[in-house]
């Protein structure tokens, strides 16, 4: 019998190419990685990868297996769905994936009243710059801003939210300062992957220093706190910042929808639908501020 967890250890190497990764992924030591698939390869009795100096590379017996691996790995994410559908429970675990910024700046408040309201519920919040896949059950629900409906898998199920705007900010002070005629430069302050967007302009406010740059978003809405210069951030943030306002003379602009979003049998599940259902209303209520519709700011 050809056990499952090697099978995973397996898809792991194969999918990386390198031992240590796959062991950075699946949590566990590379010592625990070479054992299973050297218990792999005694069972099958084939060599599965030729380890190069570039990594891992699977063998012609590898790759035969690969496919098959592919498949079983398939049946048992339908199986597992399956029988989470079935589950009625309002007890057990339920994780869900947004971006950190929705995390912290809007939903937070709402998953904690979720969480007082059914306490047996285990909510496990997994907010990174990653979209976790639904159909590979590393998520039960997901938060995500979606340009495009039509770019979702067909497997997802969706429950649409509103729409999420973005405008450009400063401080309040730094602005006042500007208007004094603080001779400061001003600079664009922007996540270093991202940069300026394309849509926004600085308005009457014109920079004048080189940029500034951070890694993610929170360091960005710190620095913009401090009178370092302009930046993009969505409207939830910006609006509710009362350190911050919106740079005179610039517009805003749609990012796209908020979705929720669950896989297949997954959705029947009634804590995921509680959930789904709870926030769903949540983010209704919230439509004004999400849309910069909450204030009107010269």
């Amino acid at each position: 019998m050809i056990d499952w967890d090697d099978i995973r250890y397996f898809l792991a190497v194969a999918r990386g190419g390198s031992v240590r990764g796959a062991a950075e992924r699946l949590g566990v030591y590379h010592s625990t990685v070479l054992r299973r698939i050297a218990q792999l390869e005694e069972r099958l009795g084939a060599q599965m990868f030729e380890k190069l100096p570039s990594g891992y590379r699977l063998t012609a017996a590898g790759e035969e297996v690969l496919e098959l691996a592919n498949q079983m790995e398939a049946s048992s994410h339908q199986l597992e769905t399956r029988v989470f559908g079935r589950d009625q429970s309002v007890r057990g675990l339920l994780r869900v994936t947004l971006a950190p910024t929705l995390a912290t700046h809007l939903l937070m408040p709402d998953f904690a009243d979720f969480a007082r309201l059914h306490p047996d519920i285990e909510i496990e919040v997994l907010s990174s710059g990653e979209l976790a896949n639904l159909t590979n059950r590393e998520a039960d629900v997901a938060i995500r801003v979606v340009y495009d409906r039509k770019t979702l898998p067909l497997n997802l199920h969706g429950l649409k939210g509103p729409e999420l705007f973005g405008g450009v900010y400063m401080s309040c002070d730094r602005l006042a300062a500007w208007r004094a005629g603080a001779p400061d430069p001003i600079r664009w302050i922007v996540i270093s992957i991202h940069g300026i967007p394309d849509w926004a302009s600085e308005g009457e406010v014109r920079t004048t220093g080189v940029p500034f740059r951070t890694t993610d978003a929170e360091a960005q809405i710190v620095a913009v706190r401090q009178g370092l210069g302009i930046t993009t951030l969505p409207c939830f943030v910006g609006d509710a910042d009362p350190l911050l306002v919106r740079v005179p003379g610039t517009d805003l602009h749609m990012y796209g929808t908020l979705w929720l979003l669950t896989q297949g049998e997954t959705r029947k599940t009634k804590r995921v639908r509680l959930f789904t259902e709870f926030v769903s209303r949540r983010l209704a209520a919230y439509a004004p501020l999400i849309a910069g519709l909450s204030i009107s700011r010269d």
